[in-house]
């Protein structure tokens, strides 16, 4: 699929939709072309994810998606809408949890919904569940230094929901962790996905964890980036652990995989 078929549609309006983005840096040596014309149509309630090489933009891409970095030329719009301002209406999880160290998890978790003025019994009944809901019920009293790196990132992620986003931006949110907290975060990522029905944009450099999770998987060339092909994922949900043993999924990471060869990002 060439990235003429990215910009194709179902007739609704996309949720996001990112045309013919170029992004030009200047720096002391020259400027650098971090992305191409990029186009991209995301549709309501789709797990989309890129992956592309170190450098090729991913999360260049994803900053200006969330209206915090503007292209050089082409527009973004949300909802129909075009983008000129960071975006209130998103949750954004990095790989970084970024959580205050003086604030309980709760605490952090309350921060989206007090920025959001959301009234506070409420705001915290949210939390609460969200919590229960990745494993953390009898933590929201804990501080961050008492809570493992895996932990700690699945509390970004409550945070990042508990205005209830229909759209969340995730930048590399697992790249830190060991393979079974990965493992499981994945999981937990598609149930919480299923329970509040949100978009997802997720930037990975994990093949197997785009694989397992999307519903399409976009791969980008090196820099300047572009896009490259985008891969329909056709694997019943909810997805197992056990599922990254069937053949289907191993072809598409396979073909994935033989694209960064051809490309001379993977040398054997």
């Amino acid at each position: 699929m060439t990235q003429v078929a990215a910009t194709q549609d179902d007739g609704g309006v996309p949720c996001l939709n990112i045309d013919q983005i170029t992004k030009v840096y200047n720096t002391p040596t020259g400027t650098v072309r971090a992305l191409d014309e990029v186009s991209i149509k995301q549709r309501r309630g789709e797990f989309l994810s890129i992956v592309g090489p170190s450098g090729c933009g991913k999360s260049t891409l994803l900053m200006i998606a969330a209206g915090l970095s503007a292209p050089s030329t082409g527009a973004i719009l949300a909802e129909g809408k075009q983008v000129t301002a960071p975006r209130t209406d998103i949750g954004i999880v990095f790989q970084s949890h970024v959580l205050l160290e003086w604030r309980t998890v709760l605490g952090n978790v309350m921060l989206q919904a007090e920025a959001h003025k959301i009234e506070r019994k409420e705001a915290e009944h949210r939390a609460m569940a969200l919590l229960r809901s990745v494993g953390l019920d009898g933590f929201e009293h804990k501080y961050p230094h008492e809570l493992s790196g895996g932990m700690r990132q699945r509390v970004s992620i409550c945070r990042a929901l508990v205005h209830q986003p229909k759209h969340l931006l995730m930048d590399e949110p697992f790249g830190a962790l060991d393979a079974l907290t990965r493992d499981q975060m994945i999981l937990d990522m598609q149930k919480l996905c299923k329970e509040h029905e949100i978009s997802v944009l997720l930037i990975t450099h994990s093949v197997a964890e785009a694989v397992f999770l999307s519903d399409r998987v976009i791969v980008m060339t090196p820099r300047p980036g572009k896009i490259d092909r985008i891969i329909d994922i056709d694997l019943p949900r909810p997805r197992r652990l056990v599922d990254r043993e069937n053949p289907k999924f191993s072809r598409y990471s396979r073909e994935i995989l033989e694209m960064f060869l051809a490309r001379g990002v993977l040398r054997e």
